[in-house]
């Protein structure tokens, strides 16, 4: 990972979690935990992509509640990928 300490998260998460505020409660979880750039976007497979940027610890508290958080909808599974940041981002945004 970056030498910084600043890592690059895509989660994909599998379930009922489009249509049901996922993508904003995940916007919002983002905000509440802080220092996190990056997106949430719906899949035409019905799975929700989020990527996080930030600091390593930060963006594993995101995954854990991606995981076991009181999200909306209801998660079946959640893969990620860790990667080193590659910017691009000016906040948490919802695409």
């Amino acid at each position: 990972m970056a030498e910084t300490g600043q890592v690059r998260m895509t989660a994909w998460v599998r379930g009922r979690v489009q249509g049901v505020g996922f993508r904003w409660y995940t916007r919002a979880q983002a905000l509440a935990i802080g220092g996190l750039l990056g997106c949430a976007r719906n899949l035409r497979d019905g799975r929700v992509e989020v990527v996080a940027e930030g600091a390593r610890e930060r963006c594993e508290r995101l995954l854990g509640w991606l995981r076991d958080g009181d999200t909306p909808g209801s998660v079946d599974g959640v893969t990620e990928i860790w990667d080193t940041p590659r910017g691009g981002y000016e906040d948490f945004a919802i695409r």
